[in-house]
């Protein structure tokens, strides 16, 4: 008997192993045996019990909680300053304009919130009428490629966006004209970074630069550190 049963042992664990494989489309192993073509069938227990465990961890929907979905959060692209660098925001916040990313070294704002920060600008008072109009021709003069992009009234002042040509890329420029005070950002939208580091390459000297051509050209005020020394 025993020496009748090797043989289909053999078959029957190849069998197990297929269809754990195919997971598509089980099929439950038989956990029945014969020894020939008039014998009876035999009912081995222990057959039995393994074929159960494996019908059981394919069929059972537990199983599937054992391997991660590829769209699960844990398998999400993570958050790189890379990837942080290109989602560029503009437009004012909270009635504000924004300050600098962290992302971005090529960038000053008036806002204190920067790690670039640059003060506002005051506007004389025999310059105050139609300041928004005097800025945008300043920009168009000293800028190359300049393009003004909105300019829009807005319960927190008169609101400017322009675009102009950067070193390696198009560079934005954001005013807020309220009063005599002009509040402004200066940003590259192009973040250089040198792999492995994940620190961006540049600084704001191409931005201080761009910036004082247009406060030049306007003869408005522009206060610095230096000229509080």
């Amino acid at each position: 008997m025993g020496h009748l049963l090797q043989p289909q042992l053999a078959s029957l664990s190849t069998h197990f192993l297929t269809t754990d494989a195919s997971v598509d489309h089980p099929q439950r192993p038989r956990a029945i045996l014969q020894t020939g073509p008039d014998s009876k069938p035999i009912l081995n227990p222990s057959l039995l019990s393994l074929a159960l465990t494996v019908t059981l961890s394919i069929s059972s929907p537990l199983s599937s909680l054992a391997i991660p979905s590829l769209n699960s959060p844990s398998f999400s692209s993570p958050t790189t300053p890379f990837s942080q660098s290109k989602n560029l925001e503009t437009g004012l916040e909270n009635g504000k304009i924004r300050p600098c990313p962290s992302t971005n070294p090529g960038c000053i704002s008036t806002n204190p919130k920067s790690s670039s920060f640059a003060f506002p600008w005051r506007i004389p008072e025999n310059s105050s009428d139609n300041a928004i109009q005097k800025l945008q021709e300043a920009i168009l003069k000293t800028q190359r490629n300049a393009k003004i992009q909105v300019v829009e009234d807005t319960p927190d002042g008169q609101y400017l966006l322009a675009e102009v040509d950067g070193g390696f890329s198009r560079d934005v420029l954001e005013f807020l004209v309220k009063g005599d005070v002009v509040a402004y950002r200066a940003l590259s939208k192009k973040v250089t970074y040198v792999y492995p580091f994940t620190t961006a390459l540049g600084d704001s000297k191409g931005q201080e630069e761009r910036v004082k051509r247009i406060i030049d050209q306007l003869g408005w005020y522009a206060p610095s550190f230096d000229s509080m020394e």
